[in-house]
């Protein structure tokens, strides 16, 4: 018989592989390929989940993406938090989650359609916009009863309202949004229409609106369905307070307000609060209620509308559990607080920030340990660096993880994904990864008429498989929770490979 011995992996045969192009997201989730569109697909469903989960939305750097969790406080955040409440009817001056904003995603062949901008043509990005015929508009399904989401578009009760619509294309990187959108007979008209560049931190011109008061993009804002699920908003969140005066901040372009910008314990536009440090999650609470109050204290919300609650924009999916949010309105605006916002040129955005490099990627023997050689090059402050195992199917223990070069051990064999980051307290964490591949280390001799296998590997079952030929077509022959195995030596070609359960 002729034999080989193949090095097996726990979890499989294919070694997995990182490179430069690895995509990590602000919170320090590796994005994996964003699915192609190749037809409409709506905010509510499985496959929409699949394909925002692995988009960056904006990037790292943006507003929206930005950790404020040690921003300095605004001096008059107290008297502006008190100026927010008693804005508001004593039966108001709780958190309120609203179900409005959805969206649809399109490909990139979607087909075009004109849209007639009836209030603000001067301030709008013209069409025509790539509009599927499912489109939605705000508050569909969940507040829309009976009605057809046709109906729904055609406002046929004559309810009225903000009618947002969100469109994405994944594959562009740009959004559209609309406000007062409805279908007339077969054509479509909006109040204004504003289009943005995921890839990009560019703004609207000065002064321009967009299907926001703020001029700010509404879906990167948005409490979605897959991110509760995950366990962590990864963004700041949309909020509406009652009153706004004469003035806008970074991000924000617009305001719409009569009330003086003199009147500084008013909020402007882009004004940005989070919650206390302080405030203590329940434990009982929902995930998606623990979800919006981790984003609510590392990112915050930026004010974007006024309206006649203390609201954020969740979206009006169909599967969000029962009461999902109840326990939100029972948190006072005296548990927020305001921030000393960023500007275009700073925080994230101001140059010299950290640049993680991981260093290869590579292969040891089960029992040895992996020699990390990271580095870190950056122009501003000195970061703090940090190894952290991201994925595989053992723990990893780091000499020292808050150091670049450093050692790992391992506790099975298989594939690990480890993730050095850089963080300097301004800029955007940098991230990069590294793959270590463990691997058995395997004996094999010949004994009479049959074929010893030895191997070392620190785990409690095995299974041994078989094929008897290239390529390979594996079959179980072994369990076994020895490190050794004895096979019979017949007259055919035989591969072996070992994995670890």
């Amino acid at each position: 018989m002729r034999f080989s011995i193949a090095l097996a992996l726990a979890g499989g045969w294919v070694i997995a592989s990182a490179c430069a192009a690895t995509r990590i997201n602000q919170e320090g989730r590796i994005l994996g390929d964003v699915p192609v569109v190749t037809q409409s697909i709506l905010f509510n469903t499985a496959e929409a989940d699949a394909v925002v989960g692995a988009m960056q939305i904006f990037p790292v750097t943006s507003a929206w993406n930005e950790d404020i969790s040690r921003r300095p406080l605004l001096a008059n955040s107290a008297a502006m938090i008190s100026q927010i409440t008693n804005d508001l009817a004593a039966s108001r001056q709780t958190l309120r989650p609203f179900f409005e904003m959805n969206f649809v995603l399109v490909p990139d062949n979607q087909s075009p359609v004109p849209v007639d901008f009836v209030d603000y043509p001067d301030e709008s990005d013209p069409g025509p916009y790539p509009i599927p015929s499912n489109m939605p508009i705000e508050t569909w399904p969940l507040g829309t009863g009976s009605q057809t989401l046709v109906q729904w578009q055609q406002d046929v009760s004559n309810i009225g309202g903000d009618r947002h619509a969100i469109l994405v294309q994944p594959g562009t990187g740009l959004i559209r949004e609309m406000w007062q959108a409805k279908l007339v007979g077969s054509n479509w008209e909006a109040s204004n229409g504003a289009k943005f560049d995921l890839n990009s931190n560019n703004l609207r011109p000065a002064g321009w609106t967009s299907g926001d008061a703020a001029g700010l993009p509404m879906f990167p804002a948005l409490v979605r369905y897959d991110e509760c699920q995950r366990g962590m908003v990864e963004h700041a969140m949309r909020l509406v307070v009652k009153r706004t005066r004469k003035e806008y901040l970074y991000p924000a372009t617009h305001y719409a307000s009569t009330t003086a910008a003199s009147q500084t314990n008013v909020p402007s536009m882009g004004q940005r609060l989070r919650l206390k440090s302080n405030f203590s999650i329940p434990s009982q609470w929902t995930r998606e209620e623990k979800a919006v109050l981790l984003a609510f204290k590392k990112y915050g919300a930026i004010v974007a509308d006024n309206g006649n609650f203390f609201s954020i924009s969740v979206t009006p999916d169909n599967r969000w559990p029962a009461g999902a949010f109840d326990h939100l309105s029972t948190i006072g605006i005296t548990n927020f607080e305001v921030i000393q916002t960023t500007g275009p040129t700073a925080g994230p955005r101001s140059p010299g920030g950290p640049v993680s490099h991981a260093g290869g990627n590579q292969v040891v023997s089960s029992g040895a340990l992996a020699s990390l050689r990271g580095y870190v090059s950056f122009s501003a402050a000195v970061p703090g660096v940090q190894w952290r195992a991201y994925s595989g199917p053992g723990t990893v223990t780091f000499d020292n993880s808050s150091q670049t070069n450093t050692t790992a051990a391992f506790s099975a064999p298989g594939v690990y994904t480890l993730l050095l980051s850089a963080d300097d307290g301004v800029h955007a964490v940098s991230y990069d990864v590294a793959v270590v591949t463990v691997g058995l280390t395997v004996s094999a001799a010949r004994f009479g008429t049959n074929l010893n296998l030895n191997w070392t590997a620190q785990s409690s079952a095995y299974v041994v498989e078989q094929t008897a030929g290239i390529p390979p077509s594996w079959r179980p022959a072994f369990t076994t929770s020895a490190q050794f195995v004895t096979v019979p030596i017949l007259n055919s070609n035989g591969y072996f490979r070992i994995r670890s359960q």
